[in-house]
């Protein structure tokens, strides 16, 4: 009996989870068809793409490594991206919360890579570099779970580790 309730307890567990996927996907979707760019007639700073969301889900990863949540990072996150987007405040709390999502929900790096690698030329993928670095230094301390992260990003967008550390070396100098 005991092992039937867990049965149950467990299938009712999956299919909450379940739910919330489909819930948390269709968010997503709707926040694409509204404010996503999806031709070619659209400026690119009017609308946003989904590799900028990938990017900032890729940010909120490096916040999330060292397991510390320092608000000089997350002000630094919020920076970074309204530096990168032109949108409005508004706009900008809904990106973060739907990057928290999408990396919460994201099984491997290569999902947000791989995006990265079809988009950005090699120029765009050295910014996406410094940003992480950006986001690494600015609680005045680089933690070995951060460094790691950012060096395997870069190897799965193909940034040379030459250049993965003239960026980290430009970011901690200008500190």
């Amino acid at each position: 009996m005991e092992q039937c309730k867990k049965y149950i307890d467990s299938y009712v567990i999956r299919e909450f989870i379940g739910e919330l996927e489909v819930v948390m996907l269709n968010r997503i979707k709707v926040f694409f068809d509204k404010k996503l760019a999806h031709n070619e007639q659209e400026s690119p700073r009017t609308k946003i793409r989904k590799v900028d969301l990938v990017c900032a889900a890729l940010l909120i990863e490096v916040i999330k490594s060292d397991h510390e949540l320092d608000k000089r990072e997350s002000k630094e996150f919020l920076l970074v991206l309204s530096e990168s987007l032109d949108i409005s405040e508004k706009d900008l709390h809904e990106i973060v919360e739907l990057a928290e999502a999408e990396a919460d929900q994201a099984t491997s790096l290569y999902e947000f890579t791989r995006l990265i690698n079809d988009e950005y030329d090699y120029a765009d993928k050295l910014g996406l570099i410094e940003k992480m670095w950006r986001i690494a230094f600015s609680d005045e301390q680089l933690d070995k779970y951060e460094d790691h992260l950012i060096r395997k990003i870069s190897d799965l967008i193909y940034v040379s580790h030459s250049d993965f550390i003239k960026c980290k070396l430009k970011i901690k100098n200008s500190i």
